[in-house]
């Protein structure tokens, strides 16, 4: 017969280990626990040291005001802080670290030690603690402040230990979390060293934007916008990235609530909805978001690692971000920075209306009929028949950079004839069929073309370079460039001319053809950062070919282009030849059909006999 359970204390070793599993989840949370005590006991100065990504080493040292023997070995007891008394402080909560656990977790899955001194004891302490057992307490001569050492992270805990990613990813997210803390306190100084070697050394900057110039590099800084808005309970100060700044994840969006990093769903609800007008969606700009405001107003308390944050008025905050945002984006920021109109992808493209074209061009009449159904389009995937050459280029007609030869044969047209009526709402245009009429959306015919032709270059190693006229110097971070420098042969291959300058720096001088215009850095870190997501799951080549390719499409038909009667010809015969010739790469409908049959029906006609 089985035993019933005993309900029955744990002993304190069990129970730091257990708080070791929320509060150490991996080295870049105990840098993080030791860097927010560094920064709560008011240093100036906070140098961290990472070896082998901080299984082999964390060391966080500072020069803030430092322990007594007696206050250090309390530090080392669970729930003991010096940043709370009583029930109603925790709702008053002014620094970043509060619970008094940290260090006691800490210590219990590591070697460590803890070096202090405060600036009125001659002597300084040092502590030894090994898996939780204390090894030995001695006075020792240091500097004031305090320097804390963990060494072999999990040594005692080998099933954590295993679940550690690479040693570059857990660098990786120890760079991250520096990075944010460097943007969330500019004027304290900090330095990072990896392995021996500097990776940051920040002077105290005194302002944000002198933080953020060191960090990202002058050029991304000139593309924000600084925001200074109050409203209500709320002030929101920072800087707003233009449109260009955009990415495909929130990476380069950071939240600070009263000096704290956090985040918190309703933030960026309020990101997405001010910006919805201005950028495309899926897309993310850069943004430094700085919100300050009564402690009580807010509760840091609502995750073990305090990532995320909830607050009590959510909807009047959300109000006031999109109002801090709306201001910054006003028409006179607008004309201060004329980078802000550039073309989103949202934006509807305006294409002047030509004069009317007359119903002469045909196009592919020895192609099949017009058949837009799933099951003709899957046919059309599987099938492999040969097709005409396009019709002759004639002179001065706009001509892509490739070659033009008879594209790989397409499974079939869309249409087996068609003429071009016109174009209508400035956006759309008509063709005329032999079964009906199909409506084209010029951008996303265009985008297609374009994608398909880059992909049949790069599979057959032909992707043609275009050099710059001036080469563009490129800062990366360091995980950004950690990708980058692993893969420069792939880009090279690819069309593209970049080189290392040192540290994370590259140079590059020469872009795909098909890569025409927009921001080169922000093609590089879109590529690093879906390669370092994608990891071994997909192919290194296919993913960065769709990228790149993806990239060409943002040269395609624009707002400001003027396609005139032969252009709209060509990418009609173009479209007509390539192997999905019914949605672009981001899979909007480049083609809308309406048969006849269904004209009469809506006209209550009766079919002809």
């Amino acid at each position: 017969m089985q035993s019933k359970p005993v309900i029955q204390l744990l002993p304190d070793q069990v129970i730091n280990k257990i708080a070791a599993g929320e509060v150490v989840e991996r080295p870049a949370s105990v840098m993080k626990e030791l860097f927010e005590n560094a920064l709560d006991a008011g240093a100036t100065q906070v140098d961290v040291e990472v070896i082998h990504g901080g299984r082999q080493l964390i060391s966080v040292t500072d020069n803030g005001c430092g322990m007594s023997c007696d206050q250090a070995l309390l530090s080392i007891e669970r729930h003991a802080t010096s940043k709370i008394r009583t029930e109603a402080d925790i709702e008053n909560i002014h620094t970043l670290g509060f619970r008094g656990e940290a260090l006691a977790a800490i210590s219990s899955v590591s070697r460590f030690s803890l070096i202090t001194r405060p600036e009125e004891e001659l002597a300084g302490t040092e502590i030894q603690i090994a898996g939780g057992k204390m090894l030995s307490v001695e006075d020792i001569g240091c500097p004031v402040g305090t320097r804390i050492e963990i060494r072999n992270l999990f040594f005692n805990v080998p099933a954590r230990r295993k679940f550690l990613r690479a040693e570059q990813t857990e660098l990786s997210h120890i760079r991250q979390l520096f990075l944010v803390h460097a943007l969330a306190h500019p004027s304290i100084g900090m330095s990072l060293k990896v392995d021996e070697r500097v990776v940051y050394n920040l002077p105290k900057a005194g302002s944000m934007e002198d933080r953020v110039c060191e960090l990202y590099g002058r050029g991304f800084f000139e593309q924000m916008l600084p925001m200074d808005h109050t409203e209500g309970d709320y002030t929101i100060r920072g800087l707003a990235g233009l449109p260009q700044t955009g990415r495909k994840d929130r990476q380069d969006q950071y939240l600070f609530v009263n000096g704290r990093p956090a985040s918190a769903p309703v933030v960026y609800h309020a990101l997405n909805e001010a910006y919805h007008p201005l950028i495309a969606k899926g897309r993310y700009p850069a943004v430094f978001l700085f919100i300050e405001m009564d402690p009580t107003l807010v509760d840091v308390n609502v995750h073990p690692t305090k990532k995320e944050v909830r607050f009590r008025e959510p909807n009047a905050l959300r109000d006031a971000i999109v109002a801090a945002l709306g201001k910054t984006f006003s028409p006179q920021q607008a004309l201060a920075k004329e980078p802000l109109m550039a073309r989103t992808d949202n934006e509807p493209i305006v294409l002047p209306l030509p004069k009317p074209i007359r119903p002469r061009f045909e196009t592919q009449k020895q192609m099949d009929e017009l058949l837009v159904r799933p099951n003709v389009v899957e046919s059309h995937l599987s099938k492999k028949e040969p097709c005409p050459p396009p019709p002759p280029v004639e002179k001065g007609e706009v001509t892509d950079p490739e070659p033009q030869t008879a594209p790989n044969p397409s499974p079939k047209s869309p249409w087996g004839w068609c003429r071009i009526v016109g174009q209508i709402g400035g956006n759309y245009v008509v063709l005329e069929t032999e079964d009906g009429y199909v409506l084209m959306e010029p951008r996303a015919a265009h985008e297609r073309v374009l994608f398909e032709r880059f992909i049949r270059a790069a599979r057959k190693n032909a992707v043609q370079k275009q050099g710059l006229l001036a080469p563009e110097t490129i800062d990366l971070l360091p995980s950004d460039a950690l990708v980058v420098r692993q893969h420069l042969d792939l880009l090279q291959e690819l069309g593209f001319g970049v080189s290392e300058f040192g540290g994370d720096t590259f140079i590059v001088d020469a872009l795909p053809v098909y890569v025409q215009d927009g921001p080169i850095e922000s093609l590089l870190v879109e590529i690093a950062r879906e390669l370092e997501k994608a990891g071994k799951q997909r192919g290194e080549r296919e993913l960065m070919c769709e990228r790149i390719a993806q990239a060409a499409c943002q040269t395609a038909v624009r707002t400001k282009d003027q396609l005139s009667e032969k252009e709209i010809e060509k990418l009609v015969s173009d479209l007509a030849q390539t192997e999905m010739p019914y949605t672009s790469p981001r899979g909007r409908p480049t083609l809308i059909y309406t048969s006849f049959t269904e004209l009469d029906r809506k006209f209550s006609r009766n079919p002809p006999a």
